[in-house]
């Protein structure tokens, strides 16, 4: 004869439920390797498409909590860290601006950066609207003023 041992359920279902959250927290790891903002991406010279931003977002808290404003040379991205300075360059016109990270887009956006309209302008993009550009992370420590020269 088999002696049934009483089991409590809800011990049971504990350990399954870590069970699966373990698993579930392993696969996250390993599935954001895929994903781009891995720290050596960040190091890397990308190309891409850049935009500017819409006027809808004058005021508003970004990613960092700064108030935006069209009159600072920063972006958003999703590759890059905040805080990160970048040298983004026109590949047409050869124009180069020095910005910082301080917001993200919309997770579905595949450009590279989104610019104030005043990073837009010193590159020559106002009337297009977008441009392909060349993207150079500078790291977190602002650039020199001879390097900007």
């Amino acid at each position: 004869m088999i002696l049934l041992q009483k089991t409590n359920i809800g011990a049971l279902k504990s350990k399954i439920f870590s069970v699966l959250l373990f698993g579930l927290l392993a696969f996250t790891v390993k599935a954001s390797d895929n994903l781009p903002g891995r720290p050596d991406d960040r190091t890397k010279v990308k190309t891409g498409v850049a935009s500017y931003y819409s006027n809808f977002f004058v005021g508003k808290k970004t990613a960092n909590g700064e108030i935006f404003t069209q009159d600072k040379l920063t972006c958003a991205s999703n590759v890059y860290p905040l805080g990160t300075w970048l040298k983004i360059t026109h590949s047409k016109n050869g124009k180069s601006v020095i910005v910082k990270v301080n917001d993200r887009m919309h997770p579905r956006m595949k450009r590279v950066v989104d610019l104030t309209k005043l990073a837009a302008k010193e590159l020559g993009m106002i009337k297009s609207g977008i441009a392909q550009v060349k993207v150079e992370n500078l790291g977190l420590k602002k650039p020199s003023t001879t390097f900007l020269d």
